[in-house]
């Protein structure tokens, strides 16, 4: 029987040795119950025993990765913490965009790794205080135009959030890959974003993923 002063949380890490490292510091943990423990998104998906917990997640992963792993995880009903061994801007911004609730570097030390579990597991949100800047310089810059975007420009947009390459794109919507970038090139000066991990994010906040899912 599940003990509810616990918090759940399962690990998604293709590297065998952190794998086990991460766990064990998980299991020694009293408020902590492991989840499953898997080395790709699927795996875990198949061993995990239902919603609501906290997933350790790698982005570099066999498979499903990066942002999509984010999301998929976040769609099984989890709270994604990252901890990666890339802590670019793009990296970390992509996986907040994609619904990360923390990112941590694999730098950081079981305490930590904990602490930020805690965090998230309390409703809250956690980035290593060597990642902070990241995202707080983001977020100054973040701030463009209003955006009016056609309903071209909302599907260039959606498709490019649920990971469609601008080839992919051109294909679904039957036009050419310069009509594409051309699309692209007018929603940066609209949105004031200029990176795909930028727009990404945006998407997200403007619901425009759900449209990509449902068209």
């Amino acid at each position: 029987m599940r003990d509810v002063g616990r918090t759940r949380v399962g690990v998604i890490e293709d590297h065998p040795l952190y794998r086990a490292a991460v766990s064990r510091v998980l299991a020694d943990a009293p408020d902590v119950e492991l989840d499953a423990v898997a080395e790709s998104v699927p795996q875990f998906a198949a061993r995990t025993s239902g919603p609501g917990g906290v997933v350790l997640l790698d982005l570099r992963l066999r498979g499903v990765s990066d942002t999509a792993a984010v999301m998929e995880v976040v769609a099984l009903g989890h709270r994604v913490l990252v901890l990666s061994a890339h802590a670019s801007q793009s990296e970390v911004l992509g996986a907040v965009a994609a619904g990360a609730r923390g990112y941590l570097s694999k730098e950081a030390d079981g305490t930590e790794i904990l602490r930020a579990v805690r965090e998230i597991a309390r409703g809250n949100s956690y980035v290593s205080p060597m990642l902070a800047s990241v995202v707080l310089n983001a977020s100054r810059g973040a701030c463009g135009p209003t955006a009016e975007l056609s309903a071209r420009e909302r599907q260039v947009l959606a498709l490019l959030a649920a990971g469609d390459r601008d080839q992919d794109i051109a294909r679904a919507m039957a036009i050419s890959v310069r009509t594409v970038r051309s699309y692209l090139d007018r929603i940066r000066d609209k949105t004031g974003r200029r990176r795909r991990p930028e727009l990404t994010r945006f998407a997200i906040e403007e619901g425009l993923l759900h449209e990509a899912r449902t068209a």
